[in-house]
């Protein structure tokens, strides 16, 4: 028997050894699926995230609109700053940083829902602040809106949901109303 086939028949036996002997075989096959599944669950879980605090960003502005619908905004005399410390950043949850990250927009049309235009926030992908106070008066048309720059982290393992640069999610929340008749009645 020559030297040659001796190797060629020891290389064979040791690779009918390693073919049978699958004990390692479960930690290879998961180590090659675990980023996909890893990166696919926490997307999972920072759109459910997203979707979260965008419905609690909903209910902060049905809970503030009532104030201005109902008047008690108008006779309290708020500012945009007074409205948004003493009316909305309490019905924000704890998801958001009411003082810095709170953008309010409060909007009137005194000439019906016809008239109501509303502006796109994001411009070339950056968010900008023309947000302004105006409750109006008795009987008036109401837009509020609620901004929250969502920061995102998944987005950087390549699932994107952000709409502006650097990451992040623009999250608004709307409610348009008409004003009850409070002091007196409409105009």
């Amino acid at each position: 028997m020559s030297p040659f086939f001796r190797l060629k028949t020891a290389a064979a036996r040791a690779a009918n050894r390693l073919r049978r002997n699958q004990s390692a075989s479960a930690a290879v096959e998961f180590a090659l699926v675990a980023p996909l599944f890893f990166a696919l669950l926490f997307a999972i879980i920072e759109t459910g995230l997203v979707f979260f605090a965008s419905q609690s960003l909903e209910t902060a502005v049905q809970d503030s609109a009532r104030t201005i619908m109902t008047g008690q905004a108008q006779v309290a005399d708020y500012d945009k700053q007074g409205f948004k410390k003493n009316v909305v950043c309490p019905n924000v949850s704890v998801l958001f940083n009411c003082t810095s990250g709170i953008y309010v927009d409060v909007q009137n049309y005194p000439s019906g829902f016809g008239s109501v235009t509303i502006d796109d926030p994001i411009t070339d992908g950056n968010f900008v602040d023309r947000t302004q106070y105006s409750p109006g008066g008795p009987c008036a048309i109401v837009v509020m809106r609620l901004f929250y720059q969502w920061p995102l982290f998944v987005t950087r393992l390549g699932y994107n949901i952000a709409n502006l640069s650097g990451g992040e999610r623009l999250l608004s929340a709307t409610a348009a109303f008409k004003n009850e008749p409070f002091n007196g009645g409409c105009p």
